[in-house]
């Protein structure tokens, strides 16, 4: 199909139906899974500079596609969009808001994100931002679309910002006789200007650290952090170890993959109310966010655990009704956003 004929049929679906659910890798089916609008056609790099640093191309190509066409250029996109061996696509990445560890240094996919078209629940077809790096005038669709679920409009046409990449990595594991040494450790790294580029707590009382750089200073750098801790580490096989955590392989296939966000201050006493219930659980970003394995068959108390503690989460597996969970803000702003893109509601969230 031409990019016309793309757009056609996406609208032609969105007039047609009371309800649309945009699905393409499948890596997320908490969020998609009822999907009646398949994305998978809509695939393909319509613009790629190297030398400006920017890509153009519609929201259902896949993610690993572009990291592989990036990476014959020395290129990648550093928030290390999740589940990319998984199949999931751009538009799903921008939709979720979904963030891998290097969004620890580099900043998440909204930092990224530059221009964006996408077609309203009226079928019309709304651009925003721009093919450059640069502020664009109007209204910020792209970073409204960021974490939207689909909320706001079905997404076709993305513009990224991509980094050179590193020469080399390196990764480091520092094990903690507890998790509160742990905690510490990564509280006084994430305040020290030592330029980690992933940051990870592993309870009960490792830390995973990731240097990026020249290849020649990248292991002195390491011994600059172990020197600064006092502690010494284990090397370990870095393209494996970051693979695992984006593509949430430690997590128990049988339970949701729940993420919760956080302040790396709530740490310390979310852990002791957790620690007891032996749940697979990841503190990443520094602690900024959580990610938590939860049995599906407790879903209900899911809900309970979040709300009672002041807390929002986002189910990425597993069948939710809503995959919104726990105390949820902003919801006037989101009604006054869905009043002019989606007046009838056929982008709603929770299933009927």
């Amino acid at each position: 199909m031409t990019y016309n004929e793309h757009v056609q049929r996406i609208q032609d679906v969105i007039r047609s139906k009371p309800r649309v659910r945009p699905t393409g890798g499948g890596s997320k089916p908490a969020l998609s899974g009822w999907g009646n609008l398949t994305m998978n056609e809509v695939s393909g790099v319509l613009e790629y500079n190297p030398q400006e640093y920017t890509f153009t191309a519609l929201a259902g190509t896949p993610v690993k596609e572009v990291q592989n066409l990036l990476a014959k250029h020395g290129q990648y996109l550093p928030f290390d969009p999740p589940l990319a061996y998984a199949g999931a696509t751009l538009g799903g990445t921008v939709a979720s808001g979904l963030s891998g560890p290097g969004r620890y240094r580099f900043g998440g996919v909204r930092d990224f994100l530059l221009g964006v078209k996408f077609i309203s629940g009226e079928g019309q077809l709304v651009t925003g931002g721009s093919k450059v790096v640069k502020n664009a005038a109007g209204f910020d669709f792209p970073k409204l679309m960021v974490g939207s679920l689909g909320q706001f409009g079905v997404m076709v046409e993305l513009t990224f910002k991509v980094f050179p990449r590193p020469e080399a990595y390196e990764t480091l594991a520092i094990d903690f006789a507890t998790f509160d040494e742990a905690n510490k450790a990564m509280q006084k790294l994430a305040m020290s200007n030592l330029e980690l580029s992933c940051l990870e707590l592993l309870p009960p009382n490792r830390l995973l650290l990731r240097v990026g750089g020249l290849k020649e200073a990248v292991r002195k750098r390491l011994e600059t952090i172990q020197e600064f801790l006092g502690k010494e580490g284990e090397l370990l096989n870095d393209e494996q170890t970051w693979r695992e955590a984006g593509e949430f392989s430690w997590l128990p296939r049988e339970h949701s993959r729940i993420k919760i966000p956080l302040s790396p201050a709530k740490v310390a006493t979310l852990e002791k109310v957790l620690e007891p219930m032996n749940l697979a659980k990841r503190y990443s970003v520094g602690g900024n966010v959580l990610y938590l394995a939860w049995a599906n068959s407790e879903k209900e108390q899911l809900g309970k655990f979040l709300n009672q503690h002041g807390l929002s989460g986002l189910a990425i597996t597993g069948s939710w009704a809503n995959p919104l969970l726990g105390k949820q803000t902003g919801q006037a702003f989101t009604k006054r956003i869905l009043s002019v893109l989606d007046p009838q509601g056929k982008f709603r969230i929770q299933k009927e």
